[in-house]
């Protein structure tokens, strides 16, 4: 896995994480490619993965509006880490070819139990969004 801690670091939900956990954490993820034009997810579908961008940019569209430009190291997906499968609320659009990381909700679940204090700016964060989100 080529994601490095320094990235993983920069999540606001894993700033505070102990590097040695964070080694750990990335151990459990997997590398994903994705060509331009493709979707990364789509809106309405399920999902069990949350991505961190490595390399590459990507088009936030929801309900047909692009909202926003996403690059390396932003990250995106965080609600199927806690509730698999419950439709995803945006699509993401490869601009061009990219590299994500990939974490799984059965990867992260035993992540937060040992590390519990990750659960609370998981929350922090995804509140953060919501707030921001027009019409939300």
């Amino acid at each position: 896995m080529s994601v490095t801690l320094d990235a993983l670091q920069k999540v606001p939900f894993l700033a505070d994480v102990s590097r040695r956990d964070l080694d750990s954490l990335a151990q459990t993820m997997s590398e994903r490619e994705v060509p331009a034009g493709k979707d990364v997810v789509t809106q309405g579908s399920g999902g069990v993965a949350f991505f961190l961008i490595l390399e590459g940019t990507a088009t936030v569209v929801v309900d047909g509006d692009e909202r926003r430009q996403l690059g390396p190291g932003d990250h995106f997906g965080e609600i199927a880490l806690i509730v698999p499968d419950v439709p995803r609320t945006s699509t993401v659009r490869a601009n061009n070819d990219m590299r994500l990381a990939a974490l799984t909700a059965w990867n992260f679940k035993p992540f937060v139990l040992q590390n519990p204090h990750v659960a609370w700016s998981l929350l922090e964060t995804m509140a953060k969004r919501f707030a921001a989100t027009p019409n939300a």
